[in-house]
């Protein structure tokens, strides 16, 4: 193979390209990937992942007790999508796709391949509203063994078996700023060498050009992720008719790198952008006390058992209670004036129901080690995990105090005097009267103990009711939370081979999009909502069907 011709071309070695490369590499294909980031970046926002993954009927699930299917699965996607523009015709072919996926091959495939999962499956995004609206029926969230980095060691391998063979070339700190088009058809692709970089995995890298190129192929495949990392972007595309104006005070998900430039570069060629306007991001965010990236945050994943409160001191009212709707709650927060939320709980919530996301906060996942985990998680007494700890004694976020005197002192001292001390304390007072007998009218209590029947959550996820006010459980602790941003639901529109999709409705020869950019799967398979687990693995379904595509040169 010459060093700049190929029969494909991936931009972007993140999960979705290098699924479709490896997939590619199968077939016999001659692949360049290129990305504008150092070669130590390889897998890129993947690697920061909890490794968790929407999948259905699983045999974890069944030993936990969970009835899941395919049905059930589908009923709750659509619910959740709620599909409404004439535009979502494909994003509702490939959401049904994904489920069919989900629930068949998806795990056998993966566990040949060799990742493995932790038993407890995670109910995340239990929606709150009626049986037919958003939200997770059952539990479905499964942690791989290895977190982030647990998923793309096999991509990696399988890549790298390829680049062996000479099959697939990897060229790093290559920056694609123009496909090449001839006669309405993809040619290839130029951009900028960007000079060596060893920043740390993660951070900001240099922009500056020391060379040119040009590649060639056939097929282009964009696999380049989304804007998260770009607030001037996320501001434009902000959904202002449904969730208000966005937050001017905002903290990054995901690294500097995504960046979303290959988004107009793709529209240029004949790509285009449907459904740009939906987007996830996330309410419970803290400012990262150890940054890696500009603008560093990490969301907490929380149980169901914090008080969750606005910036003045009222509680949040139903769906929005922990890991119910995110969106939701934050429209909610929004309408608040405010841009900012406060959840208030005690050592024994924190201990049993904090996680935070990311395989960097969950070294024991991510060493794939169980004795790290009862380490972690078991045997720590009172203690949260080390992370957590951390974050309570060193993020600015978090207020650690003996009495709800002193709680809300740091509250205001925080965030600009505007709670009132009785009526924070007459709000939890009237919860912690619930406690004393398993009958309640208050709905996060009766959230909480629906929670405790699945064997899961009251094993590891969620904590023993328990009276905030009794110092016996104490201390009491505040968390200042921040609008995180993480995810384009909107994307290229491609078909099921992963086919870009012009304006017009036609097919772009020769041009394909896979994972973020293309709104993981169609222009955007979750529609307005996301039932998480679905990000990674959207990446790793649009991914392979891309590389399987015959429609590939």
């Amino acid at each position: 193979m010459s060093n700049n011709t190929a029969d494909a071309i991936v931009v972007g070695a993140g999960l979705a390209g290098l699924a479709a490369a490896a997939e590619l590499g199968d077939r016999g294909k001659k692949v360049i990937i290129l990305d504008q980031e150092p070669g130590h970046f390889l897998g890129g926002q993947a690697f920061w992942s909890l490794g968790g993954l929407f999948m259905v009927d699983t045999p974890e699930q069944r030993r936990m007790g969970i009835r899941d299917s395919h049905e059930l699965a589908l009923r709750d996607w659509q619910g959740s999508a709620q599909f409404d523009r004439e535009e979502d015709a494909w994003p509702r072919k490939w959401a049904e796709a994904y489920v069919e996926f989900a629930a068949g091959e998806m795990r056998p495939w993966l566990h040949d391949m060799g990742l493995r999962w932790f038993p407890v499956v995670g109910w995340a995004e239990r929606g709150g509203s009626y049986a037919d609206g958003h939200g997770n029926s059952v539990p479905r969230f499964h942690i791989t063994w290895g977190t982030g980095p647990g998923i793309l060691e096999h991509f990696i391998r399988r890549v790298r078996e390829h680049v062996s063979t000479g099959l697939i070339q990897l060229k790093f700190r290559h920056q694609v700023s123009h496909i090449i088009m001839q006669n309405g058809c993809a040619k290839g692709v130029s951009g900028e060498v960007l000079a060596e970089d060893a920043a740390a995995h993660g951070a900001k890298t240099n922009r500056e050009e020391v060379g040119e190129f040009e590649v060639y192929a056939p097929s282009v495949i964009v696999s380049s992720g989304g804007i998260g990392g770009n607030f001037e972007m996320v501001r434009k595309n902000w959904p202002r008719d449904r969730l208000g104006e966005p937050p001017k005070d905002m903290i990054a998900g995901v690294p500097f790198h995504v960046d979303g430039r290959m988004i107009p570069i793709s529209e240029k060629a004949g790509g285009h952008v449907i459904n740009g306007d939906r987007m996830w991001h996330y309410t419970e965010g803290v400012k990262n006390w150890n940054p890696i990236w500009p603008s560093h945050g990490i969301r907490i994943l929380p149980g169901p058992s914090s008080m969750w409160f606005d910036a003045r001191g009222n509680r949040l009212l139903p769906p929005c209670l922990p890991g119910f709707d995110t969106l939701g709650t934050l429209k909610e927060i929004l309408k608040t004036g405010y841009e900012y939320s406060w959840f208030v709980l005690t050592q024994k919530v924190i201990k049993k129901e904090f996680a935070l996301s990311g395989s960097e906060q969950n070294p024991d996942f991510t060493s794939g080690s169980w004795k790290e985990v009862i380490r972690q998680r078991i045997l720590s007494g009172s203690q949260a995990t080390a992370p957590v700890e951390a974050f309570k004694q060193h993020g600015e976020d978090f207020i650690v105090a003996n009495t709800l005197t002193e709680l809300v002192s740091g509250m205001n001292q925080l965030g600009g005097d505007l709670i009132n001390e009785a009526h924070l304390r007459a709000q939890i007072e009237a919860r912690d009267s619930q406690v004393d007998n398993p009958f309640t009218k208050d709905a996060q209590m009766a959230a909480i103990l629906a929670a405790r029947n699945y064997r899961g959550d009251r094993l590891i996820r969620t904590a023993k009711p328990h009276k905030f006010l009794d110092p016996a459980n104490g201390p009491l602790i505040a968390v200042k939370l921040h609008m995180l941003t993480r995810k384009t639901l909107g994307g290229l529109q491609t078909n099921l081979d992963s086919q870009m999709i012009g304006a017009n409705g036609q097919v772009v020869p020769g041009l394909f999009a896979a994972g973020e950019v293309a709104g993981f799967g169609g222009g955007g398979y979750h529609g307005y909502n996301a039932l998480e687990g679905t990000f990674l693995g959207g990446c790793i379904f649009s991914g392979r069907n891309a590389g399987r595509s015959r429609a590939v040169a």
